[in-house]
């Protein structure tokens, strides 16, 4: 009886505490403010990519109604990988109980509330400022050769430029930024290296011109380095590891540009941080291709959809994942990753149910993902070349093959690790 009725007392205290917040007034300065700050303002902050800033209360409380709208529907904050099949360290998502207290605060007036006097103010970061250089790492910036002017005709231009390093030597990176020009224009850019000293005359070049496949016959030392979306400015490896850029590295940046009415210019540039000395450990890729397909042909014929699976061999000794980059184009529906150990163990790697071509990004884990030696690597991806899908290219829709043209398709795996020590499983990244 006793217990009976100290459960009966929790009850009810637990009914008057929600009760107490239900009845609570929701304002900008305690509740929504905070929320702001640590998922939004990365992007929406004055000088930055996103189309408005959202650092003050003057900035918020007139766009409530469409910040409540793209909560409420998860268009905003982007973040498409599923995360009930794995966890990252870059996730950006919104609770239940955020989203709800942003519908909230717009049903109950937009208050403002105080803020407190001693509370830390958020400055607004401006990613066209030089970054300092420290005692371990040297940052680095390369532009574009010539800026590039975006064609006034409202069109979407998917563009190739080539930056040579003409390094002797090899270079140790740390990070990878991208800062993009023309922040109205730029819309993604992936970010790729060459070895072969073949790529300079893919410099200004359309995706879409024919004349890009004769720069693609020989691959790529990294196909995917780093993939910029708005959100995703900067990946950062891990302490006491960093890439290699081999003697020769040359960059060869894909950058997509939003349509515009009248001529503009863009000089997007991108910032590497070159350790000084070595690194301890040396980040590999390991990029899963089309060729590693094992229902091909990678031809999706058109009104058709489409499901194809690829296997990477069994690893040759133990590793440990840092961070993993599917991708895909425009027919791309949806995406999964996984491996499965010699013991019978399944890893989950990553699920995009919802494939967008305009939200890709490397996924990093929160600490290193251990695959023993023996381990197998699975991907599935699924696409829709029907004219029912809204992104498709071509309407009505056309048999669409393998190219690095947005156009065509791809399917791609890339993913970051160094060879396991001992503990790596306990190591925060």
């Amino acid at each position: 009886m006793h217990f009976l009725q100290r459960n009966i007392v929790l009850f009810l205290m637990s009914l008057l505490a929600l009760s107490s917040v239900a009845q609570q007034k929701i304002t900008y300065a305690e509740h929504i403010r905070p929320i702001l700050q640590q998922h939004c303002i990365s992007c929406h902050r004055p000088n930055d990519i996103g189309p408005f800033s959202l650092l003050t209360y003057e900035d918020a409380a007139p766009r409530a109604g469409f910040i409540e709208h793209v909560t409420s529907t998860k268009y905003m904050p982007p973040w498409r990988a599923d995360s009930s099949f794995s966890h990252f360290k870059n996730e950006n998502l919104l609770s239940e109980n955020e989203i709800a207290l942003i519908k909230r605060w717009v049903e109950d007036g937009r208050e403002k509330g105080k803020i407190k006097k001693n509370e830390k103010a958020v400055q607004p970061e401006n990613p066209s400022l030089i970054t300092s250089t420290s005692n371990e790492v040297e940052l680095k910036r390369f532009s574009m050769k010539n800026a590039y002017l975006i064609p006034g005709n409202s069109k979407e231009q998917f563009r190739y430029f080539h930056i040579s390093f003409d390094n002797k030597e090899p270079l140790y990176v740390t990070s990878i930024r991208f800062i993009p020009g023309n922040k109205k224009l730029v819309h993604h850019s992936r970010v790729m290296t060459d070895t072969t000293l073949s790529l300079s005359g893919i410099d200004g070049m359309s995706a879409d011109d024919t004349a890009t496949y004769a720069f693609q016959s020989k691959p790529l030392s990294d196909p995917f380095l780093f993939g910029w979306v708005p959100g995703n400015n900067r990946i950062q490896f891990p302490a006491q590891t960093a890439k290699t850029f081999y003697p020769h590295t040359d960059l060869l940046l894909n950058i997509h540009y939003a349509p515009s009415p009248v001529q503009e210019k863009d000089s997007s540039m991108v910032e590497i941080g070159f350790l000084k000395t070595p690194q301890q450990r040396e980040i590999k890729t390991i990029t899963i291709t089309e060729e590693a397909i094992s229902n091909p042909p990678f031809f999706i014929k058109a009104e058709r959809t489409a499901k194809f699976y690829m296997k990477y061999d069994p690893l040759e000794e133990d590793i440990s994942l840092i961070s993993i980059m599917p991708h895909m184009h425009l027919l791309g529906k949806s995406f999964r990753a996984f491996a499965i150990t010699p013991d019978g163990e399944l890893v989950k790697l990553i699920h995009i149910p919802a494939w967008d071509f305009n939200w890709q990004m490397s996924y990093t884990y929160p600490r290193y993902v251990k695959l023993p030696k023996g381990t197998i690597i699975y991907a599935e991806g699924e696409y829709d070349n029907t004219s029912k899908n809204p992104r498709n290219p071509y309407q009505p829709a056309k048999d669409i093959g393998l190219g690095w043209g947005t156009k065509d398709e791809m399917m791609n795996l890339v993913l970051y690790f160094v060879k396991y020590q001992e503990g790596d499983e306990n190591v925060i990244l």
